[in-house]
């Protein structure tokens, strides 16, 4: 399970400092298809732990940050590497999706 949860506190020395890449879930409680999101999320950051750090971000908890990337419908899940936004998958996808993404980021 994803239990890493970014703030706009932590946003820089978390997602952006990171030497891994980085997925992050831009969700709110109130969002039905965020809940469907949700598990898929924490699966891929149990099955990719150690290779890439994968946490969410409340958007209604920290508007600056969520501002910043121009976030404007969600489920948003923004794919950082180096500390660059690479990839925005917008909306609920499958699993297998959010996988090809990954592997593309990876390398593999």
């Amino acid at each position: 399970m994803s239990d890493l949860n970014f703030t706009d506190q932590t946003f820089k020395s978390e997602v952006l400092e990171s030497s891994e890449p980085v997925i992050v879930d831009f969700w709110a409680p109130w969002c039905g298809p965020c809940r469907i999101v949700s598990p898929i999320i924490d699966e891929l950051a149990a099955e990719y732990a150690g290779k890439i750090k994968v946490g969410k971000l409340n958007v209604d908890e920290n508007p600056q940050t969520s501002g910043q990337y121009g976030i404007m419908s969600i489920p948003s899940i923004v794919f950082f590497k180096n500390g660059q936004p690479i990839r925005t998958m917008i909306g609920a996808q499958s699993k297998e999706n959010y996988k090809k993404e990954i592997e593309e980021i990876l390398g593999n």
